[in-house]
């Protein structure tokens, strides 16, 4: 290419170089151009090209870090679920076995209770035929009192012996078993 300017500045009216008013500024201008890429390149590109790709390669990794934390926190997540789940799966157990529990203590209650009440009703009753027992017994004694003492107005005499006595309570008692019947 130089040969090629050399030959047109030669001939007389071709192309100055040094003129600038013709394309001489053109001319300097590429040449300056294309000395100053490799420096540029080597200088400027070069560290700008490795910044770039290690932005890049942070960007990769950063969207990588991101996708393991989201996997991790995805796992993490489904973890605490399933924890979760068996927490309410125990702790329905545990409400049932004392649901059961309450049951069965409510029933052991009642029994007692009941018990306790027939024990109470039998004792009432015992009592009761053993007042009954005496309140008869009682009033066979005053029937016998009563009777001695009418026997004695009758037969105007007194009456109050042993054998008067054992008669008047046997004619009761043989009373009393007539009567029950």
């Amino acid at each position: 290419m130089l040969n090629a300017i050399a030959l047109l500045s030669a001939e007389g009216g071709g192309f100055n170089p040094l003129d600038l008013s013709h394309g001489g500024g053109l001319f300097w201008t590429v040449v300056i151009f294309l000395v100053a890429l490799v420096p540029i390149w080597k200088m400027v590109m070069g560290p700008i090209t490795r910044a770039l790709a290690a932005r890049d390669d942070q960007a990769a990794a950063a969207i990588a870090s991101a996708e393991k934390a989201s996997r991790d926190a995805e796992s993490a997540r489904a973890a605490v679920e399933s924890k979760l789940k068996e927490a309410q799966l125990e702790a329905a157990k545990l409400v049932d076995a004392a649901r059961a529990r309450a049951e069965v203590v409510e029933r052991q209650i009642k029994d007692d209770a009941s018990k306790a009440a027939n024990q109470m009703l039998e004792r009432a009753k015992s009592e009761i035929r053993n007042e009954e027992a005496k309140a008869l017994s009682a009033i066979r004694r005053e029937v016998v009192d009563v009777s001695m003492s009418a026997a004695g107005q009758v037969l105007k005499r007194k009456v109050d012996g042993a054998d008067d006595k054992r008669l008047v309570e046997e004619l009761v008692a043989a009373s009393a078993k007539g009567s029950a019947t």
